[in-house]
């Protein structure tokens, strides 16, 4: 990176950012099959989007984007590639073929007709799963999927007591297969689980085969694909029991292809991440807005936004680089289901002094006219130039920047097409942050903590 470029960059984002606020949008649309986007960005303009792209190009992100694809060491404290995006390459190799690693273990699963499926894991093992069960939601099934994170033991015998001497398939979800929560909830089943009704899904093999599950009951992945990205391996299994995965990870597939390629469908949607990630850090760099709010407003992806909060906190939730001209990295995430929220902390949106941005997700193919009618309307009021009134108590403050993206049926192949282009969307924040969006060694910090707590 040149920095005297890059110094030119920042000085004329500083002078931007010390005009007077203006109440122009940056407006920008993009629609295929899979997903429809329409920004209403207040305060950002086709000026900072052209700074940012330069800088895009000083940075040579389009490069990072083809080093992530072809499988080099872009995790660069740990020395690893990042390769979960190769379970949903179009054809891919026998160590990323969800329905070769899976499809026996599926076969079996369904035949033996168990009554309940119950998934212990926490973090991604817990997350992501959790999401697509929702999602897929199906009152007919005569399944009933748990999912329990632990430690706390009154959550064990909440959802799992009760369950005990059924037909149960217990499944636990641990990369590293060192994570407490779900090795207390191990111990805590104890003679109840055997080789007939469980299966261990991990990273680490050797481990497992120690924790005595042998060996037809372990699912491996590879070290390479990092536990908030494990939504396309087999951590998601439970997923594919009764529905067809290949659309979900054909719809990521999808939007891997159109971010490395150069056709102008291609550059169009290049254009919805650059939006996203040049806005992003303008708003937390310069205007103040270091929180998001992510809101879904459908019921099923009602556990969005916790699963975006885990995605982006937990890759951008990094310190500043000192090569990098900017200070502030990623954005505090909070959010859930929009009618919910519409009652809690809406009033904080609406009246508060906390500045914020948005991100609201809706289907207009939903059940429920009511909540689209609420994902448009409070769209259009966040965004807009506020609500003025004689009557301080009624005014409200808008200039909110809002991301509105919409699923046009609420199909498999459109979440998987969503959730990837949200992972593009990190990564190319990461390259301009020039931070490691792989790591997580907060994290570890947290664990080392604990465990010389629970050992006094």
């Amino acid at each position: 990176m040149n920095k005297k470029r890059a110094q030119h960059i920042l000085n004329a984002l500083n002078k931007i950012s010390k005009k007077t606020l203006s109440q122009k949008k940056f407006t920008f649309s993009y629609k295929s099959d899979f997903l429809e986007y329409k920004s209403h960005l207040s305060n950002f303009s086709t000026e900072q989007y052209a700074l940012f792209d330069a800088l895009f190009g000083e940075l040579a992100v389009q490069d990072s984007i083809q080093c992530l694809f072809s499988g080099e060491l872009v995790n660069t404290t740990e020395s690893r590639p990042a390769l979960h995006h190769q379970y949903r390459a179009l054809k891919p190799s026998p160590e990323f073929d969800f329905k070769k690693i899976c499809g026996p273990l599926l076969q079996k699963i369904k035949q033996e007709k168990y009554k309940n499926i119950i998934t212990f894991g926490i973090g991604g093992s817990f997350e992501g799963p959790k999401l697509l069960q929702e999602f897929l939601l199906n009152p007919a099934s005569n399944i009933n999927y748990a999912f329990v994170s632990g430690p706390d033991k009154d959550e064990f015998n909440a959802i799992v007591k009760p369950l005990i001497g059924q037909k149960n398939l217990y499944i636990f979800a641990s990369k590293s297969l060192s994570t407490d929560e779900t090795l207390t909830c191990l111990k805590w089943l104890g003679k109840n689980r055997t080789d007939k009704n469980s299966i261990v899904i991990t990273a680490n093999s050797e481990g497992a085969r120690a924790l005595g599950f042998a060996e037809p009951s372990i699912v491996p992945f590879p070290e390479s694909v990092g536990g908030r990205y494990s939504i396309w391996s087999p951590i998601s299994l439970t997923a594919a029991v009764e529905n067809n995965f290949t659309g979900f990870l054909q719809g990521g597939g999808l939007a891997d292809s159109l971010l490395s390629g150069g056709s102008t469908e291609a550059k169009k949607y290049q254009k919805l991440i650059k939006t996203l990630a040049f806005s992003d850090i303008w708003f937390s760099n310069f205007c103040n807005k270091k929180n998001r709010v992510v809101l879904s407003y459908n019921w099923n992806l009602r556990s969005f936004a916790n699963y975006i909060q885990q995605l982006e906190m937990e890759s951008l939730g990094k310190p500043s680089n000192s090569a990098s001209i900017f200070r502030e990295t990623g954005q505090t995430i909070f959010g859930g289901f929009g009618s919910t929220a519409q009652h809690s902390y809406f009033q904080l949106l609406h009246q508060g002094t906390s500045q914020c941005s948005a991100d609201i997700i809706y289907s207009p193919n939903a059940q429920s006219p009511l909540s689209n009618a609420q994902a448009q309307g409070q769209s259009s009021l966040l965004s807009s130039s506020g609500k003025q009134s004689s009557n301080l108590l009624e005014r409200t403050n808008g200039n909110i920047p809002v991301n509105l993206f919409i699923l046009p049926t609420l199909s498999l192949k459109e979440l998987g097409f969503l959730l990837a282009t949200w992972e593009h969307r990190v990564f190319v924040t990461a390259c301009l942050l020039q931070i490691n969006p792989f790591d997580q060694f907060g994290v570890a910090a947290g664990k080392t903590v604990a465990q010389k707590f629970l050992n006094k």
